[in-house]
């Protein structure tokens, strides 16, 4: 098994498309980019218009971005989490 790791753990990735209000993507990538556990974020179309790269030391932690902070971001209207499952 390969990990991913950061500061020697085991980090935990996830991916994160966001539906955003019309002409909000820029001041959302702004304060996407603001989060620790943000790897890489980019535009996209289709039905969400940007998708998050999200890496945490577990999945709790990746919940919480996500709930906490994302999903309170202006502009942001709708989430949809895939997520790496852990291996024990």
């Amino acid at each position: 098994m390969k990990y991913h790791y950061v500061s020697g753990k085991p980090v935990t990735s996830a991916y994160v498309l966001i539906k955003s209000d019309l002409g909000a993507e820029e001041s959302i990538i702004e304060e996407l980019q603001k989060l620790e556990q943000v790897v890489k974020v980019e535009e996209i179309y289709g039905d969400y218009d940007l998708i998050v790269k999200l890496d945490a030391e577990h999945s709790i932690k990746i919940r919480e971005v996500i709930s906490w902070d994302i999903k309170k971001i202006k502009g942001v209207r709708a989430t949809k989490t895939l997520m790496k499952k852990e291996q024990e």
